[in-house]
């Protein structure tokens, strides 16, 4: 199934995004982690677009998108996204995020929840004020100092290479490859979720929920558990091999859970 990329014109600027699927079916927006871009999503796309209008969007700033005006905040990027879904005519979808883009789904899911049918939050954590406190103690995720002989690209590598799963470098690749896109500082989507006060949205957010959690993922997988006291409504799907960049290290077992969790529910 062919993926077709546009831009949408939206009042900041233009928002790069990816679709696939019938313009008739539901939609399903997809929100990828920082720094990626929609292409975090691009083996899943064909997967979902068999049934539904699955779009991934690059959030302000990242891959192909204009940056938002104002400071980078989890706030500022589900606005865009809202405006986005404007964009594109579209009154209500149901909104995937993984890491980062999680995050900013919970955001939309509260702020406009008119808009937002059902929630997938993969490998996102709870940015409680215990969370905020951890990850202002801990070293930047992805800074890196350039270097004149290109020696900040190995570093940036580096910084993932553990996180990935080992013989692909593919994986890593599209990674460097989004964070030297990034407009600004790449640090920035990971400053913004550590400055995100969850807690004063969470009770808002009353849409249907699933929550995949990537088994090997040591930053996102210890949050399921909260999630799932703190969502009655949430259902959880386990994928046990899963590392950080879930969607395109495992697309398939990915699209898998997200389908049974969007075919099971009411029309």
């Amino acid at each position: 199934m062919k993926v077709h990329r546009a831009y949408a014109d939206l009042p900041h600027g233009q928002v790069h995004y990816a679709e696939c699927g019938a313009r008739d079916a539901p939609p399903v927006l997809l929100l990828h982690q920082t720094p990626r871009s929609w292409a975090e999503y691009r083996e899943v796309l064909p997967r979902l677009g068999a049934r539904y209008r699955a779009i991934a969007m690059d959030t302000a700033g990242f891959g192909e998108s204009d940056p938002p005006e104002g400071p980078e905040c989890i706030e500022a990027w589900a606005s865009v996204a809202a405006q986005f879904l404007d964009a594109l005519g579209i009154a209500s979808a149901h909104v995937v995020g993984h890491h980062t883009g999680g995050v900013i789904a919970v955001e939309l899911a509260a702020r406009h929840s008119a808009r937002v049918r059902s929630l997938v939050l993969s490998s996102t954590p709870y940015t409680s004020a215990s969370f905020r406190e951890a990850r202002a103690e801990r070293p930047p995720i992805d800074a890196v100092q350039e270097s004149p002989d290109g020696a900040h690209l190995r570093a940036l590598w580096g910084k993932r290479q553990g996180f990935y799963p080992p013989g692909r470098p593919d994986l890593l690749q599209a990674f460097v490859l989004d964070a030297l896109k990034v407009r600004g500082d790449v640090e920035g989507g990971h400053r913004a979720v550590a400055s995100y006060r969850m807690e004063d949205r969470i009770v808002d957010v009353r849409q249907p929920v699933l929550v995949i959690r990537a088994g090997a993922d040591p930053f996102a997988a210890p949050h399921a558990k909260e999630w799932m006291e703190l969502l009655p409504q949430a259902q959880l799907a386990d994928i046990p091999g899963g590392m950080v960049p879930l969607p395109d290290q495992l697309p398939q077992e990915f699209a898998r859970e997200v389908l049974r969790f969007l075919d099971a529910l009411p029309s």
